[in-house]
């Protein structure tokens, strides 16, 4: 059976509204989307650190409550959880802090490989964020990447690269080249590409930033339409056509990520198909689910899909 692999943070959410906290809840970009998937029954296993405390006894248990994988979650003695405020303005879009432990980023799962979950041919490997390019555990990251390339699994790159790090640009500049090298697919937002290059036209970042390492691109852009472009010339606006205001947009972007990796397994796409080339009516249902996803997460505070929305796409897997 086919299974989704993610690699990334573990948080603590604390949302605020009008400067008074409303939530707190387990997240994480890659988090986010393995806990909706989970919920639609999708095997999927999580790498990550989370802190020697109650919060990262908390997240572990959350993983595992939803049906993913927290065997490759590691905990170091003395490690503290890290923090992500996010403060919903009147549109209940975010803006953010973060509080990270820092020193205790290692990800100690060895270049050979002994302690990584087994990947096979057309898995799905998902990880962005700055836990995709940060230089202190490049090795290890790395080290999986090759090891979904080599056995033909999907490789999914989420950017999600936030104003906060806007200063460690130049030194993670290689890292984020090489993703997109490793990367079958990359998604991102607008705001990632104006944090990373100063550009918000989806076609001038894919012709002169990422069409070289990858051929596939997707762009978010809020409530505006999704673009995507591929180095064969397909070109597509997709509108968000959801009519409901959103509660919280904090976890819209995992959301739809989630959506588009269900869709991948629930239609049989390998990694062969996405090299030879989509049709456009896969690509509109690989999109369109995303943003379906994305409108659930958004009804509510909670950055993943509700249960029951998960419920409903439970089915015996043929994937």
């Amino acid at each position: 059976m086919r299974k989704v692999i993610g690699i990334g943070e573990t948080v603590l959410d604390i949302l605020f509204r009008n400067e008074q906290p409303v939530a707190a809840l387990p997240g994480g970009s890659v988090f986010n989307a393995l806990i909706s998937l989970g919920r639609c029954g999708i095997p999927a296993t999580m790498i990550s650190e989370a802190g020697d405390d109650r919060l990262g006894t908390m997240t572990v248990r959350f993983l595992q409550e939803n049906g993913v994988g927290a065997e490759c979650v590691q905990v170091y003695p003395g490690a503290r959880s890290s923090l992500s405020l996010a403060f919903l303005n009147e549109q209940n879009d975010a803006e953010y802090l973060f509080y990270k432990d820092h020193p205790h980023d290692r990800l100690d799962f060895g270049l050979r490989g002994d302690k990584m979950p087994v990947i096979e041919a057309d898995d799905i490997l998902l990880f962005g964020s700055f836990y995709a390019v940060n230089p202190v555990i490049r090795e290890q990251v790395k080290s999986l990447l090759e090891r979904a390339r080599e056995v033909g699994a999907i490789i999914y790159y989420d950017v999600n690269f936030r104003p906060s790090h806007r200063g460690d640009i130049m030194r993670i500049t290689p890292n984020l080249m090489e993703n997109f090298e490793y990367a079958d697919i990359v998604r991102g937002s607008t705001d990632d590409f104006m944090t990373l290059y100063g550009k918000d036209d989806a076609e001038e970042v894919f012709r002169a930033n990422v069409s070289f390492y990858c051929d596939r691109l997707i762009v978010t852009d809020g409530a505006k339409p999704v673009r995507l472009l591929t180095k064969d010339g397909l070109r597509h606006d997709y509108p968000v056509t959801s009519a409901e205001a959103p509660v919280s947009t904090v976890g819209a972007g995992d959301s739809f990520n989630a959506g588009f990796l269900f869709a991948l397994l629930q239609q049989g796409i390998t990694r062969e198909m996405i090299l030879r080339g989509l049709s456009e009516s896969q690509w509109d249902l690989l999109v369109s689910t995303g943003q379906q996803f994305a409108a659930e997460s958004c009804r509510d505070i909670y950055n993943y899909v509700s249960k029951d929305f998960g419920d409903k796409r439970k089915k015996p897997q043929l994937f």
